[in-house]
């Protein structure tokens, strides 16, 4: 079954009223058998394209299930996900499946590369694997705006934890991916490498285009997302 794309050009964005991420009225329980957890709670929230955004709460408060939830990786007890229109709910597994390997990226705390590919070998698998033709042109200016250079023909398993999370947001850009979710990203790393990921994450969306949400206990996310939709006990705070 083909998958639709969910990428438009700037001027057809302009024109549509949907966002680039909106959850409707959206419950995650988990059963286990006669408990039940309540991750999410009647989430309503709309991320408008081009924005960052970042996703805020204490440890339990439902941000992890809501970006699942947004990645395909988990569906709704109940209410709606939607992703630039399209409804993620009425997707059939092989089409979630075709969803996040081509229409969006993921950035994890850990484990976003192979680490005996090299950084470019990373970025260009990342595009084989989403069906793209691997552009030397692509690559080179995405590992070029992620000051990643010099570093290309290092093996990925031997570059600093900041070098490694934008590696992986690099191959996001020669995706031209245009939803990218990220789950704490800068969780392991010290301050000097946490800004350079988070500049790293803004040149994501200024440069590239994408819409970037971020899961995060880090105020320093917060500070530099243009919205910060804060969680407590599975909806909006």
């Amino acid at each position: 079954m083909e998958v639709t794309s969910l990428y438009r050009e700037p001027e057809e964005r302009e024109q549509i009223s949907f966002g680039a991420l909106e959850f409707h009225d959206v419950f995650r329980i988990f059963r286990s058998g006669p408990a039940e957890t309540v991750a999410l709670r009647g989430l309503d929230l709309r991320v408008e394209p081009g924005e960052l955004v970042a996703l805020f709460g204490p440890s339990g408060s439902g941000k992890s299930t809501a970006l699942h939830l947004a990645a395909g990786l988990d569906v709704p007890s109940a209410g709606e996900v939607r992703v630039f229109g399209r409804s993620l709910t009425r997707l059939g597994e092989r089409e979630l499946a075709g969803y996040r390997a081509r229409e969006i990226a993921l950035v994890f705390q850990r484990g976003n590369l192979w680490s005996a590919l090299s950084a470019r070998d990373n970025v260009a698998l990342s595009l084989s694997l989403a069906g793209r033709r691997s552009s030397d042109a692509a690559i080179d200016r995405a590992l070029a705006a992620f000051d990643l250079h010099n570093r290309e023909r290092q093996r990925a398993g031997t570059l600093s934890g900041g070098e490694q999370q934008r590696v992986a947001i690099a191959a996001a850009a020669a995706r031209e991916a245009q939803l990218v979710l990220a789950d704490e990203p800068t969780a392991e790393l010290d301050e000097g490498n946490e800004r350079l990921v988070l500049q790293a994450l803004q040149r994501l969306r200024n440069e590239f285009g994408s819409t970037v949400v971020v899961v995060s206990h880090s105020p320093r996310v917060a500070d530099e997302a243009d919205r910060v939709f804060e969680l407590r006990d599975g909806r909006l705070a």
